[in-house]
């Protein structure tokens, strides 16, 4: 039999998981802001850090909503 284990092992799983998403999304964020600012916007910072904040933005949000099935939290809609 397999065991159910710990929430809390399941919490610290869902943890990484989410920096590990906030990293990847950053570099990918980064990157299209990289290849967007060399290609169009004659070498900006502008779209590197808007990149950048689009994908902090989205791990962020796919955080939040994994954290919040693992506690079971219910969000109401008005």
């Amino acid at each position: 039999m397999a065991s159910a284990g710990y929430s809390e092992d399941e919490l610290g799983r869902r943890w990484d998981r989410c920096m590990t998403d906030g990293v990847l999304k950053l570099g990918g964020g980064a990157l299209v802001g990289t290849v967007l600012s060399l290609l169009f916007f004659k070498r900006r910072k502008w779209p590197i850090i808007m990149g950048s904040g689009f994908g902090i933005g989205m791990a962020y949000k796919n955080c939040e909503n994994q954290l919040n099935e693992t506690v079971g939290c219910k969000k109401r809609r008005v």
